[in-house]
């Protein structure tokens, strides 16, 4: 994974430590005072809060403990790699499009960063500038141009 999606998990995992458990625990002290808690809802709701929040913490302090951070500004070359931020170029519509390839836990392909593990991530992994690469997408084959491989 990238220093920033390392960020990113680590402030989540804050976030949730901090500010949301706090926030349920309080929740569930307040609808316990309600009464009967066999036809509380609010009780209920805060209980399947916690126990998501929980899940996610659990899940959230595995995935940093087992992280492996790669600095994307050491990496240099013209070959795509796990990183690279790539212009392309859709042969048939003429399309462009740039994507940074990150981790699994990263990818937003909205804001551009797609998945190692996603089809089009897989096609570019090992390809220089100039390379032409077949992507199979659910409506078909696509093929991109490569135009330009940077790490930023």
């Amino acid at each position: 994974m990238t220093a920033e999606g390392y960020t990113a998990l680590d402030a989540e995992l804050k976030r949730l430590k901090t500010a949301e458990r706090p926030a349920v625990i309080q929740a569930i002290a307040e609808a316990r005072a309600h009464g009967d808690l066999s036809e509380n809802a609010e009780y209920h709701a805060a209980k399947e809060r916690q126990s998501f929040i929980e899940g996610r913490v659990a899940e959230l302090e595995d995935k940093i403990a087992r992280a492996q951070i790669i600095d994307i500004s050491k990496l240099s070359g013209k070959q795509v790699k796990f990183g690279a931020t790539v212009n392309l170029l859709d042969e048939d519509s003429g399309a462009k499009a740039k994507y940074k390839i990150v981790g699994e836990d990263e990818s937003d392909v909205k804001g551009g960063k797609i998945s190692i593990t996603s089809p089009i991530a897989r096609a570019l992994i090992g390809k220089e500038e100039g390379d032409v690469v077949e992507v199979m997408a659910p409506g078909g084959p696509k093929s991109y141009e490569i135009v330009k491989v940077k790490y930023l």
